[in-house]
């Protein structure tokens, strides 16, 4: 708990120190070894500090943990909807418009900002930090599914599992165009566009990241389309920067493409400024108690009603 000095203790090994640590407390390989390193681990009563030191068999182990730092955010009472949320993660429907994280120009008013008041004194520390652990984002303006760290157990685990790729993450976007073929995969590395730094874009694979988006088509519309997006991987901007390369932009998107001149009157007089993508879906493996979770988030109104308004006019 945050702002309290706790003591974790029980039995450790066989094995290099740090891993059986890590494995028997719950904290992470890294959280553990900065202990190490501040001379708050006991082995058998003795003060250790060598976090390579091999244990030959089970040791009874002591861990004094300093009350978490508190974040530099600020907790502020912002309304979140949260779908799941038990001792070590939470999951969070985002509604369009709320930024995830503190940065210049955003300061106040964030998903961290709500976090840290959601879950006062629920925090046990990420690093040693009490803030909500944040293993992945999605843009200010696209709504829907997150899941956030309350433990290092579970930051470390919810990490490797999006490191990996085994994260199962799908997106319904309204894009310009009907797809051509109606399901395919979409290939090509990421990173900052030379022409405009706020932007991403497809380059060379020395200076992006590998990227994979798998489509396919739901619904058919008039100058648009409803479409599914499953990513293998998590790159700024990936299904925003996909589906562009491929000449299907996403209806709304302020940085890429421009919407098809039949729709602009529909989406101007619905006061449509967002990309029109939601994370729909998302599941993973929950990484205390081994459980296979899923949920799932219904489309918010905004996009409902242009989905709406498109199919009375196909």
């Amino acid at each position: 708990m945050s702002g309290e000095e706790t003591t974790l203790s029980g039995m450790a090994g066989p094995g290099r120190l740090d891993k059986a640590l890590a494995d028997a407390s719950g904290l992470s390989r890294a959280r553990v070894q900065a202990l190490l390193g501040e001379g708050r681990v006991r082995l058998d009563g003795r003060a250790v500090a060598q976090a390579s030191l091999k244990l030959s068999a089970e040791t009874p182990f002591v861990i004094d943990l300093p009350a978490a730092v508190p974040a530099e955010a600020g907790a502020e009472a912002i309304a979140l909807t949260i779908v799941h949320e038990d001792a070590d993660l939470l999951v969070v429907d985002k509604p369009a418009g709320l930024v995830v994280h503190p940065a210049a120009g955003n300061l106040t008013g964030t998903l961290v900002n709500a976090l840290l008041h959601h879950c006062a004194g629920q925090l046990s520390g990420i690093g040693g930090v009490a803030r909500p652990g944040i293993v992945h984002r999605i843009d200010k303006d696209t709504s829907g599914l997150l899941v956030v760290a309350k433990t290092d157990r579970a930051h470390e685990g919810l990490s490797a599992q999006f490191a990996s790729h085994s994260i199962a993450r799908t997106y319904h976007a309204l894009v310009g165009g009907c797809p051509v073929p109606a399901s395919g995969t979409v290939r090509g590395h990421i990173g900052r566009s030379d022409s405009d730094r706020k932007k991403m874009a497809m380059v060379g694979e020395h200076r992006g990241k590998h990227a994979v988006t798998h489509y396919r088509l739901l619904e058919a519309l008039r100058a648009a389309a409803l479409v599914e997006c499953r990513l293998e991987t998590g790159r700024t901007h990936q299904v925003r920067v996909h589906m562009t390369s491929i000449g299907h932009p996403l209806l709304g998107d302020p940085l890429y493409g421009r919407d098809p001149k039949p729709l602009r009157g529909i989406l101007q007089q619905l006061g449509f400024r967002r990309q029109a993508l939601h994370a729909a879906s998302l599941g993973f493996i929950h990484p205390a108690s081994g459980e296979a979770l899923h949920f799932a988030s219904p489309l918010p109104a905004d996009f409902t009603a242009l989905l709406e308004e498109l199919r009375d006019n196909s």
